[in-house]
């Protein structure tokens, strides 16, 4: 925030009239900061779960979002069925997984 406003001070003060550019600087350089500490991450972290729920697959350990594990028995266009216990089947929509996991409840680093 420092380097913010030694910018804003040492642009030109408007003379006169107008007298309102250093405000429409701030006004634009706060949308750029907002853009790049908090809608851009966001973006990327939708995308990176979009690609995670595309790649389910029969046989995969996930973790629900309200703290259910169990195991891909069915893939769907927008459910899972899983197994969350021997014999117990459960419809679920995808946007509910919130991770895939190992066996022991660790979540699954992809490669990049």
């Amino acid at each position: 925030m420092q380097i913010l406003f030694t910018i804003l001070d040492a642009a030109p003060a408007g003379t006169g009239g107008a007298g309102g550019g250093s405000g429409l600087i701030m006004i634009i350089l706060l949308f750029v900061v907002m853009w790049l500490l908090m809608i851009r991450p966001q973006k990327k972290k939708e995308k990176e779960d979009a690609k995670m729920r595309e790649q389910l697959k029969k046989g995969d350990r996930v973790l629900f979002s309200g703290g259910i594990y169990g195991k891909v028995h069915s893939v769907g266009t927008t459910t899972v069925e899983v197994e969350v216990a021997n014999g117990v089947v459960m419809t679920v929509e995808k946007s509910f997984i919130q991770s895939v996991t190992k066996d022991d409840g660790t979540a699954v680093e992809e490669k990049k």
